[in-house]
């Protein structure tokens, strides 16, 4: 990475090593293939439509397929660290771009403490030890402070081994059910519209985007990558498509496994322990045993992930004086933002400590908030963006396209716009709790924003030179990707 503050004009020197696989595997490992099915499909089949779910997760899907079209087209023409950020800044203004850099420095940092909390938590259920929950969080930060300071390609590898050993034990499930019940493993009742529109579709959306949060991390990578004008773009539509084929394929398998009629009542009674019953009834308790490891597995996968992803935009923000100019330099030898993964490393160890010594519940209080708070956060960024698509290509002709830049990112905003809507109205689901402390914590995501508006014009007021260096008209590429 480069240490001299951000020009989204060009493309930054090339010293990447990334290829799209590998940013596949971080993008895929952010979400938790393994924790979403484990974890959020039985709630979604309990407080959603039930059977309906599959259609849910593939109306989710197909709705950032639609972002994800917009989204390559802005990464072809711009190469930044900031990512969505500054995608915004670029298309709507240096205001606007540093409220959206403070919201996703917010929504990342929760999203990664909130994990580690519920891998702290998931490991001392799942490991038969004398061991506290806070114990195993420690372990998983050391170890992601380590990993975050290497050079990238290390993680790379280790979160390309850890989600294909998640996806592949879940396909091992897939395969058991179907091989014992046919064709009634996937029962087409699953996408019938009284099923799939009828009671609790709010909620089912609500669980169903909760399992792409941070499929859109593609971008934060493209300078490290290889061919960034490339390996974005097709970095973040594999990463979509295999998730949303996966996610709609195994839970429509579970209905089919569990039988559409008994779903609800089913996951109401055995919740997270659903799955794990399906493994121990259509294959064999070892395939259980593997699965209940690679939890905590993909649990420490996603922390991984998450990490880079969260001091990439730390380290971004940095290098253009949005944040301390400390945490945009790159280590000497591994080229990381280890400064930024430092600092994020210490602020998830002093949350975490402080709510370990209140003697707080990891999963019920502080995973559960700070996830569903960041899940907000996000998809409010994923909607700025899918404005600024349309907003940028509408000065721009080069890179213009009725699909990508116009009805995609259309129809991206009528299918956020609502479900943010439906999250807003039914935020206790996606919490689990009645807490009030809790269910209000969202007010921080328009404190954040305000604050990085703040901070622009503030910077306007008094360093006029570092507000005018963040770039506001990139200029096209020099070469155009082959379409």
């Amino acid at each position: 990475m480069p240490d001299s503050p951000a020009n989204t004009s060009e493309a930054p020197p090339v010293r990447g090593t990334l290829s799209a696989t590998k940013i596949v595997f971080f993008v895929v490992a952010a979400t938790g293939p393994m924790v979403a099915m484990i974890g959020t499909v039985p709630y979604g089949f309990v407080l959603g439509t039930g059977p309906g779910i599959p259609a849910a997760y593939l109306a989710a899907g197909l709705i950032m397929l639609c972002f994800v079209s917009g989204y390559a087209a802005l990464s072809r023409r711009i190469v930044n660290a900031g990512a969505l950020y500054v995608y915004i800044r670029v298309a709507l203004g240096r205001v606007p771009g540093s409220a959206a850099a403070y919201l996703a420095v917010l929504s990342y940092s929760a999203f990664g403490i909130g994990v580690f909390a519920v891998f702290g938590y998931y490991a001392s259920v799942v490991i038969d030890a004398p061991v506290s929950w806070h114990w195993y969080t420690a372990g998983a930060l050391l170890l992601t402070a380590l990993l975050g300071r290497r050079q990238i390609d290390l993680s790379a590898r280790v979160l390309g081994v850890l989600m294909v050993a998640e996806i592949a034990i879940l396909l091992v499930m897939d395969i058991g059910i179907v091989a014992y019940k046919g064709t009634d493993a996937m029962p087409l009742v699953s996408f019938e519209p009284k099923v799939a529109l009828g009671t609790g579709l709010g909620a089912a959306l609500i669980f169903a985007f909760i399992s792409f949060a941070g499929i859109e991390s593609a971008a934060l990578y493209g300078e490290e990558a290889r061919d960034p004008r490339r390996s974005v773009a097709r970095a973040s539509f594999w990463a979509v498509v295999i998730t949303t084929v996966f996610y709609t394929l195994t839970s429509w398998i579970v209905v089919g496994g569990v039988g559409p009629d008994n779903v609800r009542a089913r996951a109401a009674e055995e919740s997270g322990k659903l799955l794990f019953a399906l493994s121990d009834q259509y294959t064999f308790s070892g395939v259980t045993t593997v699965m209940s490891v690679l939890q905590i597995t993909s649990l420490l996968a996603a922390c991984l992930a998450v990490h880079n992803a969260t001091s990439r935009y730390m380290y971004a923000l940095g290098r253009e004086g949005l944040l301390p100019r400390v945490l945009g330099a790159s280590h000497p030898k591994f080229n990381s933002p280890y400064r930024a993964s430092d600092t994020q490393s210490l602020v998830a160890a002093l949350v975490i400590t402080t709510f370990a010594l209140a003697g707080l519940h990891p999963y019920k209080t502080l995973g559960v908030s700070l996830v569903s708070l960041a899940t907000v956060g996000i998809m409010v960024l994923l909607l700025s963006t899918s404005v600024a698509v349309l907003a940028f290509f509408s000065r721009n002709a080069a890179g213009r396209h009725w699909w990508r830049t116009v009805l995609a990112p259309v129809l991206t905003l009528a299918g956020l716009g609502t479900a943010i809507v439906l999250v807003l109205q039914n935020y206790p689901y996606l919490t689990g709790t009645d807490s009030v402390v809790i269910n209000s914590l969202t007010i921080l995501l328009p404190v954040a924003a305000a604050g990085g508006a703040v901070r622009a014009l503030w910077l306007r007021a008094r360093r006029p030179e570092v507000y005018h260096a963040l770039d506001l008209d990139p200029s096209p590429p020099a070469a155009q990707p082959a379409e």
